[in-house]
């Protein structure tokens, strides 16, 4: 059994086991620190930095979802400068993604007041809408490259590695292997992908044609015509 480390979190000690996170020990110790790219069941990656604190001593603030609490650590979670930096990464978000369905993300636009319009002249990424399956709609104007699509779809659940990420830098987006269409890959339609994304960049095909307007019978349709489509093809 590994030994424990302690520390404190905004004034509070905390005991913890070698190798918990600062924010598992927050956590513990009923401490909110904000997340976005973070879920519980997949692979910590430190991607969107909402998450970051201070720790004493140190440089640079440290993504907490990823950083090992440390014995005599002083960790503080909402200081001015942690306040300021988690404002300004929500609205840079807000000046290239779309996020009219992420309503995590707008509740913390609005804890943090942040201002969506702050870098309104700033270049939003795009990307065509895809509709090429009967099960769900991608829509990558909403997505903000958390990789939960990506990390649940190889090692950390399905195995299945139909999703990846395509470009660089800025122009980084989530896509499918050779640019193929998603029946074309070796996705299995498990749905896990949908069930993890913080936005409404992946979507269930019937639940966009209900916010369409379309009667359930019309989905029906659609959505079995596609499905004979692919199968037929």
């Amino acid at each position: 059994m590994s030994e424990p480390v302690t520390l404190t979190i905004d004034g509070k000690e905390v005991t913890v086991p070698l190798g918990t996170t600062i924010y598992q020990a927050a956590q513990q110790a009923g401490i909110d620190i904000p997340i976005i790219c973070y879920h519980p069941h997949l692979t910590a990656n430190g991607l969107c930095r909402i998450c970051s604190v201070e720790v004493k001593g140190w440089r640079v603030q440290a993504a907490a979802c990823v950083t090992p609490c440390a014995d005599g650590m002083e960790v503080h979670t909402r200081s001015e400068d942690v306040i300021c930096g988690r404002r300004t990464i929500l609205e840079l978000l807000a000046s290239t993604v779309n996020l009219e369905e992420a309503p995590e993300i707008l509740a913390l636009l609005k804890e943090y007041k942040a201002d969506p319009e702050r870098f309104a002249e700033g270049e939003q990424r795009t990307a065509p809408l895809y509709d090429d399956n009967p099960f769900y709609i991608r829509d990558y104007n909403q997505c903000i490259n958390c990789w939960r699509c990506v990390q649940v779809c190889a090692e950390d659940a399905q195995y299945t590695f139909a999703l990846t990420f395509n470009g660089r830098g800025f122009h980084t987006q989530i896509g499918t292997f050779m640019g193929l269409p998603m029946p074309d890959t070796t996705c299995v339609f498990c749905g896990q992908c949908v069930g993890v994304c913080p936005t409404g960049a992946l979507k269930p095909k019937r639940q966009a044609l209900l916010e369409q307007g379309l009667d359930p019978d019309e989905i029906f349709r659609q959505t079995r015509r596609k499905r004979k489509q692919r199968q037929n093809a």
